[in-house]
């Protein structure tokens, strides 16, 4: 098993994880945050270690070569490895490229586009299983790349309720906000990204908006705009708002649970409309109503779940209204967020969508070897 390790201080390490699985981190370069020329850097210098990881490193007898996209690059690193070992290749779709990478702008080179829908093609046709995690992937695949509708399975992203669960057992939320000198504050949360798709500065204009109330956005992640989100904020002297880098996993749920709501932001792009924010199933696990500005089926999602609230991407006045009325209104922002826990719990459960995961790997993998 190959995974990202941007530290750059080594190309492999080989270690065990919780559960005793054999985890080889690949090394991807420290410039993956720079821009563009630094993110397709990272991608492909991730491309070439993860081929060298898996044939040297990765020596063992095994099943299936599972990749995860985007971006598309990796495929061929997962394909080539399946090939080169002589067993099945098992493609997950997390985002459509390449037209996630041209509704932000990120591809815009008529060649490198065709180029990239060919390489997709050929990904598709080489996978024995591919796994959506939306719907709408399943349908865009199905009725547009004419891919067979029999290779197609749908697990979507879902909601860590163990991890969540036992942090919240022992967790003491009042002594939390108040060591970050919130306690207060009415405190929204925003993990992931911090990139072009990401749209944050609609975060920060709305934070501005927001000086007069007691709104505190705590913003935790990485990426390309971070450093211009800072210097914004520095720029206006907004004190309302707490960049926080990447932490543990674990150290994100307490910050969620800290938190009063949740934030799921992108870019406006018709593309996005397809796809689920994972961090909402965070917030969900977490008991934390979501602002939601993304539309399309995350938006449906968390209005089904009556779970928060839609916002119109990119329109901070309009995210700076719902978060005026979620301060006046608290008791509907916790009864929000308990459906929305309760809805992930019936239908988003990452543990019983983790076995159904296996289970059609493994039917693939005995199907294979008759």
């Amino acid at each position: 098993m190959c995974s990202g390790n941007t530290s750059g201080k080594k190309w492999f390490t080989d270690t065990t994880n919780a559960a005793e699985v054999r985890v080889i981190r690949c090394f991807v370069s420290d410039k993956y945050h720079s821009g563009f020329l630094g993110r397709l850097l990272g991608y492909f210098s991730f491309v070439l270690s993860a081929i060298i990881g898996g044939v040297f490193y990765a020596r063992d007898r095994y099943d299936a070569v599972l990749v995860t996209s985007p971006p598309l690059f990796i495929g061929f690193s997962g394909w080539l490895l399946a090939w080169w070992k002589q067993i099945p290749f098992i493609m997950e779709v997390r985002d459509l490229w390449p037209e996630s990478a041209i509704g932000t702008g990120l591809l815009t080179s008529k060649s490198l586009i065709r180029v990239s829908y060919l390489f997709e093609r050929f990904l598709y046709k080489k996978a024995k299983l591919i796994n959506v995690l939306t719907p709408a992937f399943r349908e865009v695949l199905i009725h547009q790349k004419h891919v067979e509708k029999e290779k197609i399975c749908f697990i979507p992203n879902a909601a860590d309720f163990a991890v969540a669960e036992q942090i919240d057992a022992n967790f003491d939320k009042n002594a939390f906000r108040q060591q970050l000198g919130l306690k207060d504050a009415f405190v929204l949360i925003y993990v992931g990204a911090h990139g072009i798709a990401n749209a944050l500065i609609q975060v920060i204009n709305a934070a501005e908006l927001l000086t007069d109330t007691r709104a505190h956005f705590l913003l935790i992640g990485d990426g390309a705009e971070k450093q211009m989100l800072m210097n914004e904020v520095e720029r206006r002297n907004l004190r309302n708002v707490t960049f926080i880098s990447q932490v543990s996993k674990e150290k994100v749920f307490e910050y969620i649970l800290a938190a009063d709501a949740g934030l799921s932001v992108l870019k406006r792009a018709e593309i996005f409309k397809t796809v689920y924010s994972n961090k909402t199933f965070d917030y969900f696990s977490c008991r934390k109503p979501v602002l939601i500005a993304i539309d399309g089926i995350s938006r449906e999602l968390v209005e089904q779940a009556d779970a928060g609230t839609f916002v119109e991407p990119e329109r901070s006045e309009d995210l700076a209204a719902k978060v005026r009325f979620y301060i006046k209104n608290k008791e509907l922002a916790e009864h929000q967020g308990n459906n929305g826990y309760l809805y992930a719990k019936q239908h988003f459960d990452r543990k019983r969508l983790a076995d159904k995961y296996l289970s059609l790997i493994q039917e693939l993998i005995l199907t294979n070897g008759s």
